[in-house]
C-alpha cells in the first residue's frame, strides 16, 4: 500500500496540464511554499501547510491561515527547503514537488539542483512540471518510458561516465562534463537503462506522454 501523496507547491509556473493537476488533485496533504498559496486558493483548494519566511505572502493570506502557517526565519535556505525539510520532520516519505520550475531561471536552477540533496533523505522524490518530471538518480536502472519520449540526462557529479541502451542516441561510456551532452534523446521503447558509476549522481527528465 503506497504511502499517503504530500505535495509541496513551490510559487513558480502554477500546474496548468493535465499530470500536475491530477497530482494535486489526489494529494492528501499540501504544503505551500509561501506565496504559493495564493495561487492554490484561487482553484478553492486550502493548502494544510504554508512554510517560509512568508516575506512573499499577502497580509489577507496570514491571516485567513494563521492556523497553518510555519515561519522559518532562516535564510541559509529558500523556501523550498524549508518546505521539505517540514515535511521529513513530519514523516512524510511519499512527496512529489510541484510549482519549481518558471517565473525565474535562476530559481529553477537552484530547485532542481536541490533534487540532488533532497534524494539522500527521500530517494523517490520527484519535481513534476507542466511538461515532464525531474528526479535525481543515483543508481544504475532501467527506467519505464514510452516510445519517442523526451528524455534528458545531466550530470550532477562533473565527470560521470555513462552508458545507456534503448535511446535513440547512444550513450557509449561517455563522459559527462558540461549539462548539455546528453539532452534531447529519445526512448525507443516502454523502457531504458543507464549505467554508470555508483559514486556519481544523474538529473533525469522525462516528458509527459501527449494525450
Amino acid at each position: 500500500m503506497s504511502k499517503p501523496l504530500t505535495v509541496i507547491l513551490a510559487d513558480g509556473d502554477f500546474p496548468k496540464t493535465a499530470v500536475p493537476l491530477e497530482i494535486l488533485s489526489q494529494a492528501h496533504f499540501i504544503v505551500c511554499c509561501d506565496g504559493a498559496a495564493a495561487s492554490l486558493t484561487g482553484l478553492g483548494i486550502i493548502p494544510d501547510a504554508i512554510v517560509g519566511d512568508l516575506d512573499s505572502l499577502p497580509e489577507k493570506f496570514k491571516e485567513q491561515f494563521s492556523d497553518r502557517l510555519i515561519h522559518v526565519s532562516d535564510q541559509e535556505t529558500n523556501d523550498l527547503t524549508k518546505a521539505f525539510n517540514y515535511c521529513c520532520a513530519s514523516g512524510r516519505e511519499n512527496i512529489v514537488i510541484l510549482g519549481a520550475t518558471g517565473k525565474r531561471e535562476d530559481h529553477t536552477l537552484g530547485n532542481l539542483s536541490l533534487l540532488a540533496e533532497y534524494s539522500k533523505k527521500i530517494p523517490s522524490i520527484r519535481c513534476i512540471t507542466n511538461y515532464g518530471v525531474f528526479r535525481a538518480v543515483s543508481a544504475p536502472g532501467r527506467f519505464e518510458s514510452h516510445k519517442g519520449q523526451q528524455i534528458s540526462i545531466i550530470a550532477l557529479t562533473p565527470g560521470a561516465v555513462v552508458t545507456s541502451e534503448n535511446l535513440k542516441y547512444p550513450l557509449r561510456k561517455l563522459t559527462l562534463n558540461y549539462w548539455w551532452q546528453a539532452t534531447l534523446n529519445e526512448a525507443l521503447g516502454d523502457s531504458f537503462s543507464l549505467d554508470f558509476p555508483s559514486n556519481t549522481q544523474l538529473l533525469l527528465f522525462q516528458e509527459h506522454a501527449k494525450k
